[in-house]
């Protein structure tokens, strides 16, 4: 999502701002994964973004017609472009061929802000869905977009997966005298998982002069379809740099982030510590790592000041690798859990310091940067956060063909409090609790899933301890129950099916059904926790006697825990002691 500050100013700004947004990506190969499918994750972080499930019909379309384009944050048009004569059908960041592509923005260097042009991220995001069908033709309708018809956003990393292959693509624009972008995207060797968190994260890659692996665009026509080629870029990324005095230094030691988005303590402590956080979870020795991903030991040869020309010297030299092996395969329930992730375990777990209050709420309210006494202190920003507008988890299924393979699992709100609830990517209508326009940040709707799950997690806030393990009961037996038997059983019973009109029919019909089903049993999932928890209170029901007229209920009444007593007397003294 975007952030509207300077990757120069210190990144615990964005989120003291209006429109400020960080998300989390996390990118999973098929060889990585439990099931051999790709997957990708994605939480559009943002706290004025309303959670809702876009819809892009398959559709044909006249010659000579025209596509206006509008910016994704504002929703304020910029534009037209030739549209083509068929676009595929969308849902949500995933279309019916399962390519599916996820972002996090990154800033970047201010120098190169508000480019020349009409696309957006988040335009480049959705007009790309409805036009390509891998994660190759991806990356080449990206390139060409930004190409002709420019790139107006700061810098951007995009997840692009498709049924056989991941990609990190990352592009920043040329500055208000250029149009265009320059870019480099990677994919993900087999086998292993990587991750950004709105930092970018492509240092050095392989030269096309001297690598058989590797692409420019101007190549990309000729040579992209050699399944070898596993990096392309733009043209003119490192000789930009050069031009533009950002670099100096040899083209084969050339950092896309740390040249375009230099990293300092917070790109490393609020951004790449959560995909730390999440390397941590599937590989060994990420220990190694702590320092840099804490930016406390961001360790160079030679010191680094913002605005300066870099050279390799500049460059961080203890920093995390894009991708890393994983000890066992990932699930995608494994996803789901990594989208919810506190920091536990380690010593930066807000859960249990004195900010989390008597019930050990894992959350801080914005801003995350303040002052005590001239020094300056933080809040940790972890993957799950509170302003989550909606988040997902791609599943590009390879082993099942249309309409049956893609699965796009999504939520809203808070990750750590949402259930994600299978969309299939060939349905034809959207649910009536995710669609878009019922409801809004200024407008409560009651069939609003947004709303219905930000009530439970605002609820399980002010208890944590207690209200939180109810809903992560729940929440895992869902999502369990459709991951192993409803989804298996339901894709067996649509190959019966006779007809492929029928077959979008019978999945659109379950994904709108599990989706309104969910969001009806979670409001009154919602009232049965306001029940029994009210007024700080444990409110359980009890046996009624014979000829008793009303339930009788139990209420108790749980203390404090001990650690908070003790910092209230300390704060106090002897002013609540008993006499």
């Amino acid at each position: 999502m975007k952030k509207v500050f300077t990757a120069i100013v210190a990144l615990a700004l964005v989120f003291s701002f209006g429109n400020a947004n960080a998300c989390t990506n996390f990118l999973i190969t098929k060889g990585a994964s439990a099931d051999g499918s790709c997957m990708i994750s994605y939480a559009a972080d943002s706290h004025v973004l309303y959670g809702e499930l876009y819809h892009y019909p398959a559709t044909d379309w006249p010659a000579g017609a025209m596509l206006d384009v509008y910016d994704w944050d504002g929703g304020m048009f910029r534009g037209q472009i030739p549209q083509v004569a068929h676009t595929y059908n969308v849902v949500g960041n995933m279309n019916e061929w399962q390519l599916a592509i996820g972002e996090t923005t990154y800033g970047g260097l201010e120098s190169l802000y508000e480019g020349q042009g009409i696309i957006d991220y988040g335009s480049l995001i959705y007009i790309t869905l409805q036009r390509a069908k891998t994660a190759r033709e991806a990356i080449k309708t990206m390139g060409e977009l930004v190409a002709n018809f420019g790139y107006v956003s700061e810098g951007e990393s995009f997840s692009i997966a498709d049924t056989e292959e991941v990609w990190i693509l990352e592009m920043i624009g040329k500055g208000p005298q250029n149009k265009g972008a320059v870019w480099v995207a990677r994919r993900i060797p087999d086998g292993y998982v990587s991750g950004h968190a709105n930092q970018a994260r492509i240092t050095t890659f392989p030269l096309a002069k001297k690598n058989k692996t590797s692409i420019t665009f101007k190549q990309i026509d000729k040579l992209f379809k050699d399944k070898n080629i596993d990096c392309v870029y733009a043209d003119d990324v490192i000789s930009f740099a050069k031009e533009m005095k950002l670099y100096n230094g040899p083209d084969d030691k050339f950092s896309f982030s740390d040249v375009y988005n230099p990293v300092d303590f917070s790109g490393a402590r609020f951004c790449d510590l959560r995909v730390w956080a999440m390397f941590n979870k599937v590989t060994d020795n990420m220990t190694d790592y702590w320092g840099y991903a804490t930016g406390r030991d961001i360790k160079r040869v030679q010191p680094y000041t913002a605005g300066m020309c870099q050279t390799p010297d500049n460059f961080p030299t203890n920093r995390m690798p894009l991708w890393v092996l994983p000890n066992k395969k990932v699930s995608v329930l494994d996803m789901m859990d990594f989208m919810r992730d506190h920091l536990e375990g380690t010593e930066l777990d807000m859960a249990q310091d004195v900010g989390a209050g008597p019930f050990h709420c894992p959350y801080r309210w914005r801003p995350m940067e303040f002052d005590v006494n001239g020094q300056t202190y933080i809040h940790e920003r972890t993957t799950a956060t509170q302003q989550t507008g909606f988040s997902f988890v791609a599943q590009c299924r390879g082993y099942y063909d249309w309409p049956v393979g893609g699965i796009i699992w999504f939520g809203v709100d808070d990750t750590d409090n949402t259930v994600y609830c299978p969309m299939y990517t060939c349905m034809t209508e959207i649910p009536e609790c995710f669609r878009e326009g019922n409801g809004s940040m200024s407008e409560w709707s009651e069939t609003s899933a947004f709303w219905t799950f930000n009530q439970m997690s605002n609820w399980a806030y002010t208890k944590y301890d207690y209200i939180h393990p109810e809903i992560r009961k729940r929440q895992r037996e869902l999502e369990t129950k459709w991951v192993e038997s409803v989804v298996p059983a339901l894709d067996k019973r649509v190959f019966g099916i006779k007809g492929r009109e029928a077959q979008v029919k019978e999945l659109t019909n379950f994904s709108c059904t599990s989706a309104n089903e969910l969001c009806e049993m979670w409001k009154r999932f919602y009232h049965e926790l306001f029940m029994k928890y009210m007024d700080g209170n444990v409110n359980t029901a009890q046996p009624a006697q014979p000829g008793q007229k009303y339930t009788p209920i139990k209420s108790e009444h749980p203390k404090y825990s001990d650690e908070y007593y003790q910092i209230l007397i300390e704060k106090t003294g002897d002013k609540y002691k008993e006499y």
